[in-house]
């Protein structure tokens, strides 16, 4: 959107520490360098994870993807009326077995009179953490991030299918199969990278919202996240490690690999 900001834009804007301009797409490069990966707690029981991957057999050695998988992530709010494009999109996106497309719904624009029905902190958090690492490049809604180093602010289609069409950097191999994650030695940063396991709803669920600024609308949601925890540590060394019991039915598993928290996605593998 061209001209000066909007009341509403300038109030998101603070809010997100975004600059207060209108709320059109902005492109960002590659942003941030390799840093030391941040301490954060790990889930209980990691400890008895990585232990018992000692038992699971060998995993590849020395391998990398042909084509690594793309992943595209979008903070987005149903209270947000610039994000049902945004949502839209992502959910054509899913369709593509060459891409990871999830949707996490953010928290801090439930105060406008609609409560986010799938949003939750630790997205919010996730997507600050995107910002902190990144020069404090800012958070709004919508924003994509394509493989945790590049981000568009806005719903523009056109440039996200730019970034996604160019290929990601070469990772370690990964998959998920029988209940166990199996990651291919190779080049670790400094500090190794996070084992995450992501949990989310595959269907079209289409949310009818009743209040704030999509009130009266209808938004069919897609690979909404509901779950994002740590079930590992990658220190470049092959490694098998095995995928807790899922605690809602009917959610698929994406594993990604990455370098601490708000850095760069390694490498990435669909459940």
């Amino acid at each position: 959107m061209g001209g000066a900001p909007s009341n509403l834009t300038r109030r998101r804007a603070v809010q997100a520490n975004v600059p207060a301009v209108g709320r059109g797409p902005q492109l960002t490069g590659a942003l941030g360098k390799d840093q030391d990966m941040k301490k954060g707690r790990r889930s209980p029981g990691w400890a008895g994870l990585l232990g018992a991957a000692m038992l699971l057999g060998p995993a590849p050695v020395g391998a990398t993807s042909a084509k690594p998988l793309i992943v595209v992530e979008l903070f987005q709010s149903q209270g947000c009326s610039d994000c049902p494009p945004a949502q839209i999109n992502l959910n054509r996106l899913a369709d593509r077995p060459d891409l990871l497309a999830l949707s996490f719904g953010v928290t801090y624009w439930d105060y406008l009179g609609w409560r986010d029905s799938f949003a939750s902190p630790q997205f919010t958090q996730r997507q600050r953490d995107y910002s902190a690492r990144n020069h404090d490049v800012g958070v709004a809604t919508p924003q994509y991030w394509i493989n945790g180093r590049q981000t568009v602010f806005g719903a523009s289609a056109a440039r996200v299918a730019q970034l996604v069409s160019q290929p990601a950097p070469p990772g370690p191999a990964v998959e998920i199969s029988g209940g166990v994650v199996r990651i291919a030695s190779g080049a670790a940063p400094r500090g190794g990278a996070e084992i995450l396991l992501v949990r989310y709803d595959p269907r079209t669920i289409p949310v009818a919202i009743r209040a704030g600024e999509n009130g009266g609308r209808t938004v069919p949601h897609r690979n909404i996240v509901r779950e994002v925890r740590s079930i590992g540590h990658w220190r470049g060394m092959a490694l098998s490690v095995p995928v807790p019991n899922a605690t809602i039915p009917g959610l698929h598993a994406a594993i990604l690999l990455q370098a601490g928290r708000g850095g760069p996605i390694l490498a990435a593998a669909k459940g």
